[in-house]
């Protein structure tokens, strides 16, 4: 019986994977679970600072602190039968693992993670004064064992520099997803799954509902559902940059990074990452500080969740 049951599902398994995308019909997967993540923390991990000249010094562990509890709230107003879990309310410092696992253990099916941006700042330096200096003109009298070193002084004008760290020029707002060529990472994660996992397939006998991801039918299912987590984050993060595009700001589009971003990867959940702004931007850090600027963003972020949950829960029509 047991056989039986591993050559079905490995066989349910490599006909979602080869199966195309316009003849499979989605099964309607409800949004229950929100977790939603504010970037860095504490004293260990404070993120980027404003480190410009005349900068408001902000610390982006406040900024994404900020912005999370405004998002926590706007998506509880707008979605109050969701649960929606923080993993921090507070300045606390958690290591990336700690925070994929409180959105692992709450089973979310969804995390949103709220970070800001920065970048290298260029060094400028601008004349303040001047100063008179003494330098030493140095000539030779004499010849051979008679020859003396005579050092006569004169004075010279220099100007005096201060050194300053220059704004970035660039600003706006970007979301980033887990890197496609870090599915295997994202697999991890899945296959570390303890407990029940909840299989996404169309009528497919509840018994199957759970079982060891370690195992080769279990691995392969489980590359149909880091398929889905990437297409999934590709989507929500679409719906943001459109949001954040309406509000009249620099939307920076969708975007990879080369080298992961971990705490996308270890999470078992379609992931997104949004960099608010760059918090070493004039622009940019003071509305990042603002109350307008955080409530814009977190009105901006929850249309886009709204839209991919209506999208998630409409009802797919197979295609024969």
């Amino acid at each position: 019986m047991r056989n039986q049951k591993r050559v079905f599902v490995l066989s349910l398994a490599c006909f979602l994977i080869t199966l195309s995308p316009v003849a499979f019909s989605q099964p309607i997967k409800k949004l229950k679970t929100i977790v939603v993540d504010a970037g860095h923390g504490g004293t260990r991990d404070p993120g980027a600072t404003g480190q410009y000249e005349n900068s408001l010094r902000s610390k982006e562990k406040d900024i994404t602190l900020a912005i999370s509890k405004k998002l926590v709230a706007e998506l509880k107003k707008q979605m109050p039968d969701v649960n929606i879990v923080p993993t921090r309310t507070t300045d606390i410092y958690q290591n990336p693992r700690e925070k994929a696992n409180i959105a692992n253990e709450a089973k979310g099916d969804l995390f949103l993670c709220i970070h800001a941006d920065s970048g290298p700042l260029k060094t400028g330096r601008r004349q303040i004064g001047t100063r008179t200096v003494t330098h030493y003109r140095v000539t030779f009298k004499g010849k051979g064992k008679k020859k003396k070193k005579i050092s006569t002084p004169y004075e010279v004008t220099e100007p005096v520099y201060e050194y300053f760290k220059m704004p970035l020029t660039r600003n706006g707002t970007s979301v980033w997803i887990f890197a496609a060529h870090k599915t295997s990472d994202k697999l991890k994660a899945i296959m570390k799954e303890e407990g029940d996992f909840e299989i996404e397939t169309s009528g497919a006998d509840s018994s199957f509902s759970s079982f060891d991801f370690n195992t080769p039918e279990g691995r392969a299912l489980a590359q149909v559902y880091a398929k889905r987590y990437q297409e999934k984050s590709d989507r929500i993060a679409g719906y943001v940059n459109d949001e954040v595009e309406k509000t009249g700001r620099a939307a920076l589009g969708i975007n990879q990074r080369q080298t992961g971003i971990w705490v996308l990867q270890a999470t078992n959940m379609p992931a997104i990452l949004v960099e608010t702004g760059f918090i070493n931007n004039p622009e940019d850090e003071r509305y990042l500080n603002s109350e307008k600027g955080q409530q814009e963003l977190a009105e901006a972020i929850t249309k886009a969740v709204l839209r991919y949950r209506e999208q998630l829960e409409t009802p797919k029509i197979t295609q024969n």
